[in-house]
């Protein structure tokens, strides 16, 4: 068959350990076969990031400015350990942190249902989308060991000369601190980007953070949310049917363990972080789940929810088969597919997307998974099958599909 025409480029933003091998066999087995692929390749793993000082990251973020519509695959954000593996020049942030400060914008993450998995959460009938704030806090965070006893404060410096001062803490010995911001405008866009995501998909909205504890900084976003929601948003929920609400990040866990789901939970962003991940693995596994990052300004990066499955890339250093999922990335690149095909109007494009997805779901609803799924499964008599045999039974039935 003639493969699919692109007009324009999307940034392909490549990455670390087992995903990055996934990444190839997607690419060679249910991409190039069938689309002419346009892209613009940035390599994001660890040791080209070292090598260009973290340059590649910032370049990929202003591509993806440039194109709007970028798919990344999964990163390593270094730690100690990490830092004595693969001899870095230092220990760099979150590549997802940078691109997600540079870009703005939300992360919405969302399970990939399938028929033969079911939830944990027995009340669950419907899937339950975190939205995830993409600016700040702890991934922008400045950190400082304290050796000694002393005093340590924060200092706010007006642009006249004076200053603003808050004792941290006065220490006896030795400790840790670390200084975390967010600018307004970011949680702004958050906002307004919930809102819409709300009303586009008709969902109810949940906004949870500690208010209570944190009277300043999480307090902030609760105003602003409802700020904006008040003035903008609160009549166009009624007419839709559908509620926003606050509530504790305590009491949203509780509500979300009884709930039925179906509705939008938006996150700060360590706390999307961590809930996106149980959501995910409670639907199933955390290899079934999309996220995509959707900015105010118009640019869309799509990325698998989860890690670079290290504990797999070491067996296959060692020649012996995986039995890695596949699906979020490869639901990564239909995602960033459809929507390059949706802004140029190549119905051709958005349709292999949706054969993508198709294929994805049939081949594990026909009995045929990977080892994460066969061990939750309802289908009796599972397939097990390894990381490429899983790829090749989807391009089987994708195939068959067109």
């Amino acid at each position: 068959m003639e493969r699919i025409k692109m007009t324009t480029p999307l940034v392909e933003m490549d990455g670390d350990e087992m995903t990055r091998i996934l990444w190839k066999m997607i690419k060679d087995d249910l991409i190039l076969p069938f689309v002419d692929l346009k892209s613009e390749y940035y390599d994001l793993g660890l040791e080209h990031r070292n090598e260009t000082n973290d340059q590649v990251t910032v370049d990929a973020s202003n591509a993806t400015k440039k194109y709007g519509v970028a798919v990344k695959c999964a990163t390593i954000t270094p730690n100690a350990a990490r830092m004595t593996e693969y001899n870095l020049k230092e220990m760099w942030k979150s590549p997802n942190g940078t691109i997600r400060a540079m870009l703005d914008g939300t992360v919405f993450r969302a399970p990939i249902v399938v028929k033969g998995i079911e939830p944990n959460v027995r009340t669950w009938k419907k899937p339950i989308t975190i939205a995830r704030h993409a600016y700040g806090d702890v991934y922008k965070a400045t950190e400082m060991k304290i050796p000694a006893a002393g005093k340590v404060e924060l200092v706010y410096t007006k642009e006249d000369g004076t200053e603003e001062r808050a004792l941290i803490h006065n220490f006896t010995g030795a400790g840790v601190v670390q200084g975390q911001h967010n600018v307004c405008a970011s949680i702004e866009s958050f906002a307004r980007s919930c809102f819409e995501y709300a009303l586009s998909t008709k969902q109810d909205l949940w906004f949870s953070s500690k208010d209570t504890i944190s009277k300043s900084y999480d307090h902030t976003f609760k105003d602003i949310f409802q700020e904006i929601f008040d003035a903008e948003y609160k009549e166009k929920f009624d007419a839709c049917g559908i509620e926003y609400f606050y509530t504790l990040i305590d009491d949203a866990v509780a509500r979300v363990m009884k709930s039925e789901g179906g509705f939008i939970w938006a996150c700060k962003n360590y706390d999307g972080d961590v809930m996106s991940d149980m959501i995910s693995s409670a639907f199933g596994s955390l290899a079934m789940m999309t996220s995509v990052l959707v900015s105010p300004h118009g640019y869309f990066e799509y990325e698998a929810a989860h890690g670079t499955v290290q504990r797999h890339y070491y067996k296959h250093l060692k020649g012996e088969k995986t039995s890695t999922n596949s699906v979020a990335t490869i639901f990564a690149w239909s995602g960033a597919l459809r929507k390059r095909g949706e802004l140029d109007e190549l119905p051709e494009l958005v349709k292999f997307a949706d054969d993508l997805e198709k294929a994805c779901l049939g081949t594990i609803e026909s009995g045929i998974m990977t080892g994460d799924l066969a061990r939750i499964t309802t289908i009796k008599n599972p397939k097990t099958v390894d990381s490429e045999g899983f790829i090749k039974a989807i391009r089987k039935t994708l195939e068959e599909n067109l």
